[in-house]
């Protein structure tokens, strides 16, 4: 895989982080309302830098002086930068289909970036497979949950939001299923 550097990640994070700035501070943006910005604010930095985190302190431990995956962090974090800039462009009630392509995307690049951190050592390929798959379903469920939470529970979505939750789910899994193939396959190569 080629190399990133460094201040692709961080770029990422900067852009995500100004657009929720704007939608939770700037007055007077109706597209903004109701969507849960100032949560967003904190939980979607903090969900960025996991990886990073967790991957500095498991090299550390191990004594390793290897080149952080920035590629790889760039996978996880774009997901968080594709959802904000679609409700900054108001994609989401703009665009039918929107949403969905994005349950989609987001967890095929998501999953792709953990299964690169994660299944360096996994074989045979049809583990690892299984391992991002089976881990993209559960972040997709833990997602709906937290949305049901969020928009659901308290009235705004509430009619549609079964249909909406088990499609959502489904397009998740499937991204983690071609994430989990692409990951196989770089993983596969000499």
């Amino acid at each position: 895989m080629r190399r990133v550097p460094w201040w692709v990640p961080a770029l990422i994070i900067l852009a995500t982080v100004g657009q929720l700035a704007v939608a939770q501070w700037v007055p007077g943006i109706e597209r903004f309302e109701g969507k849960a910005f100032g949560a967003r604010l904190v939980a979607y930095p903090l969900l960025m830098l996991v990886a990073p985190a967790l991957w500095w302190l498991v090299a550390r431990r191990r004594g390793r002086v290897e080149r952080p995956p920035h590629g790889a962090f760039t996978l996880v974090m774009l997901p968080f930068l594709v959802d904000v800039t679609g409700n900054s462009l108001d994609l989401y009630d703009a665009v039918v289909w929107w949403d969905d392509l994005n349950h989609f995307a987001n967890w095929l690049l998501l999953c792709a970036g953990l299964g690169l951190l994660l299944c360096g050592s996994v074989r045979p390929a049809w583990a690892v497979v299984v391992l991002v798959t089976g881990l993209g379903a559960a972040l997709a469920i833990g997602w709906e949950l937290g949305e049901w939470y969020t928009f659901i529970r308290h009235g705004t979505e509430a009619g549609t939001a079964y249909e909406d939750t088990l499609g959502d789910e489904s397009l998740g899994t499937l991204g983690a299923l071609v994430a989990g193939l692409l990951v196989a396959r770089v993983h596969a190569r000499p």
